[in-house]
């Protein structure tokens, strides 16, 4: 058997067969924790505060589009950039100033924990060099429908 370099199937650019595997492994972890912790909250539910609601519902449709990054790994990274990005702000804004204020209860604690993991886990899946190629470097799609 041959083996098939990364370069040789469409669409990966060079990524890694390791790369591809970590990425769905980043994927399944985020769907199992998204379909034990979050859904059945959303199922089974007290009334809750509108905000609540609305975060757990949001976190909630999280979990197909993790599902669609276990077949399509690249396609779906930026639902991992969106990932980074909310539970980044979220560190920065929120848990920051309550740890500065030493107002961190426990469930506080365990929420920091969680969300920081992605700054334990993204550096070494993501793909950083596909990542510059493909959003950074590569033009971006047109704007219109007409001709140039």
């Amino acid at each position: 058997m041959t083996a098939i370099s990364a370069s040789a199937v469409p669409g990966t650019s060079g990524v890694s067969t390791l790369q591809l595997y970590l990425l769905r492994g980043t994927y399944a972890l985020i769907l199992a924790f998204l379909v034990t912790s979050i859904w059945p909250g959303v199922i089974h539910h007290d009334k809750l505060a509108l905000m609540h609601g609305v975060a757990r519902s949001l976190l909630a449709a999280m979990a197909p589009l993790m599902l669609m990054g276990l077949r399509y790994p690249l396609k779906m990274l930026p639902v991992l950039f969106f990932e980074l990005a909310w539970k980044t702000i979220w560190l920065l804004f929120f848990a920051l100033p309550l740890w500065t204020a030493h107002q961190v209860d426990a469930d506080t604690w365990e929420t920091i924990k969680a969300c920081a993991l992605v700054w334990v886990i993204f550096p070494f899946t993501i793909p950083w060099r596909y990542v510059f190629e493909t959003y950074v470097k590569a033009p971006g799609d047109r704007w219109s429908n007409r001709p140039t």
